[in-house]
């Protein structure tokens, strides 16, 4: 007996199918594959390039501070070889001496390569520039609450001139004191509640930090011209205040007076007043100015360092404190800017 097998004429067909649509995944898969293995190695040389950048703007801008380092250094030694030349002369700071003078912006390029395949003549562009400011050309907020964590009487005078002269709400000044006092007061004694605790403001460190005392932006911008913070009581230094501060700072004169030690100081050699007798000869009668309050020479400097890398700006400022002959950091920030040119 014969049994005829019929044959399947479309298993073959189907089988041929069946691995072509295997060999299609089997290509899907190896090409996404492929795909994230090149952009994680894209990520991974982006990554590098970025912290290779960072490096590199950290160390440029440590490079500005160091310089102002060394400028407010130098400064103090010729100052102390003019005291000497001059008979135990006071230290002065003055607008018209080296420190104030700022550091053009000047072209890195050729000493930086930010990628191998890029030489000093490529198309990269890297600039440094920066100052040396003084802080206490401003009047100190500091001052205005006293060791025992109370407002002293001529400073809250002091504050309110201050902000009549910049233009600001006529309630600023009763905000700062009350805010300030608040946070620089004693602390709460032990058995004071959660509650009384959680009322007392966190204490600024920066002028940034008024908006906790409900300070406005537009406010802050009118006073941070004439205002500072610094972490310990300073006098306004009469040789780099401008008039409005000194208002401020000098109790019983007005704005016609201030502006005449500024003249004053500018007809001098450097730009200095030498002493507060020399100050007290400019003012009116029943004006004199307190040694506590108003000075000549300064401790405390901002020093900004500007970084321009292509089409970045990234700017450091830092607060330093002279000491002697030795320049002590309190403080940095790194900010980016942009670049409108």
């Amino acid at each position: 007996m014969i049994v005829k097998v019929r044959s399947r004429p479309f298993a073959r067909p189907r089988r041929r199918g069946a691995a072509l649509l295997l060999a299609l995944v089997i290509l899907v898969l190896v090409a996404t594959t492929a795909a994230g293995m090149v952009w994680q190695q894209d990520r991974s040389v982006r990554v590098e390039a970025a912290e290779r950048a960072r490096a590199q703007a950290a160390w440029m801008l440590s490079g500005a501070l160091d310089w102002a380092r060394l400028i407010l250094r130098e400064d103090l030694r010729a100052d102390r070889e003019r005291q000497r030349g001059d008979g135990g002369r006071s230290p002065v700071d003055a607008l018209g001496e080296t420190w104030a003078q700022p550091l053009a912006e000047a072209r890195l390029s050729s000493f930086l390569a930010a990628d191998r395949d890029r030489s000093a003549d490529s198309d990269l562009e890297v600039f440094l520039s920066g100052a040396i400011e003084d802080a206490q050309a401003r009047w100190n907020l500091r001052n205005l609450i006293g060791p025992d964590g109370k407002p002293v009487a001529a400073e809250r005078a002091a504050l309110r001139r201050l902000v009549d002269q910049a233009g600001a709400p006529s309630d600023t000044a009763e905000r700062l004191e009350r805010g300030l006092a608040a946070a620089w007061g004693p602390p709460e004694p032990a058995g004071a509640g959660a509650g009384a605790r959680a009322e007392v403001p966190l204490a600024p460190r920066r002028l940034g930090d008024l908006r906790w005392l409900g300070i406005d932006e537009a406010t802050l911008l009118r006073l941070a011209p004439l205002v500072t913070l610094l972490p310990v009581r300073t006098p306004v230094n009469a040789n780099t205040a401008s008039a409005e501060v000194l208002v401020a700072a000098i109790d019983n004169i007005d704005l016609g007076s201030a502006e005449r030690i500024v003249q004053a100081r500018k007809r001098k050699s450097l730009g200095a007043l030498d002493n507060l007798g020399e100050i007290k000869d400019l003012l009116p009668p029943g004006a004199e100015p307190d040694p506590q309050r108003v000075g000549v020479a300064t401790a405390f400097f901002e020093v900004r360092g500007r970084l321009r890398l292509d089409e970045r700006v990234l700017e450091e400022r830092s607060l330093v404190e002279r000491r002697d002959n030795e320049v002590v950091v309190w403080s940095r920030e790194r900010v980016n800017l942009i670049d409108l040119r």
